[in-house]
């Protein structure tokens, strides 16, 4: 009875398929870890399967010594050891690592410079429709490529920050502070001043920005036709537009800042009384 417990202790159990020495005599088992008794042994093939359903099928670049990679009941790493590859397989494979890692930075220049010549390229057509095309192609030639390079992107970045300046809400605040807000002190209460800045979205602004030159040359030609000079044309025309939409956003701010000045706040049966009234 002893002998007949003794053997059935040790007769090799695998803990992943439960399989035992007796069910197949040709396996190949292994004892990888500090585990005894019943957790003891295990099937190469189930251990195999075991690594590469953890792992995830990560291969030779992995982890090589098997840390991260531990025995779920005892907690040993399992060591473990790969073949040597062959010197191109190793080459391709560094060249492989070293592209994944420069291949970040690589996408990120490529945007700058997208990014950069399109600026250029906005730059460049930006002064062919505001001074002439043939004049604008002429200066752009005898200019220094260096004064070209620097200046052309530099045109779309100063549109976008003039556009992002909101001088109308100061003319605004500067109008009802010191007329406006004298005339309505009898009421007991203002409404504070509007904030300075709208809340516009980067799209319209960039939009905004970008659109000026066309709006301006095509103001100065429809308006300025005596002027000789295509660059004066454009400017005056830019300026006009500049001023002109300026002049309707202070009209348009003061006057709701007048409406919200002027509010009334009726009692309840003046509400109903209004409500009911034919």
């Amino acid at each position: 009875m002893a002998a007949a417990l003794d053997e059935e202790q040790s007769e090799k159990h695998c803990w992943v398929c439960f399989a035992s020495e007796s069910d197949d005599h040709s396996a190949q088992w292994l004892s990888p870890c500090r585990c005894k008794g019943c957790t003891k042994w295990i099937h190469q093939s189930c251990l195999q399967r075991w690594l590469d359903e953890r792992q995830k099928g990560s291969g030779p670049d992995g982890d090589r010594s098997g840390v991260g990679v531990s025995c779920p009941q005892c907690g040993t790493h399992y060591h473990i050891v790969f073949p040597k590859m062959g010197p191109l397989v190793y080459f391709l494979q560094q060249v492989d690592r070293v592209l994944s890692r420069a291949s970040p930075l690589a996408a990120f220049g490529v945007l700058v410079g997208t990014a950069y010549w399109s600026a250029v390229t906005y730059g460049a057509v930006a002064v062919m429709q505001v001074v002439g095309h043939k004049k604008g192609l002429n200066m752009m030639e005898r200019a220094n490529p260096l004064f070209l390079l620097m200046g052309l992107p530099a045109i779309p970045v100063i549109l976008v920050l003039g556009k992002m300046v909101h001088w109308e809400d100061f003319l605004v605040r500067l109008w009802f502070r010191y007329s406006y807000q004298r005339q309505y002190a009898v009421r007991g209460y203002l409404p504070p001043l509007p904030a300075e800045g709208n809340h516009v979205s980067m799209s319209r602004i960039l939009c905004g920005a970008l659109v000026l030159p066309w709006i301006s040359s095509l103001l100065g030609r429809l308006l300025f036709r005596r002027v000789s000079s295509n660059l004066q044309q454009s400017l005056l025309g830019g300026a006009t537009f500049v001023l002109l939409k300026g002049s309707l956003k202070v009209y348009v701010k003061h006057q709701r800042h007048v409406t919200q000045t002027k509010r009334d706040i009726l009692n309840y049966p003046d509400t109903r009384d209004t409500a009911t009234s034919p």
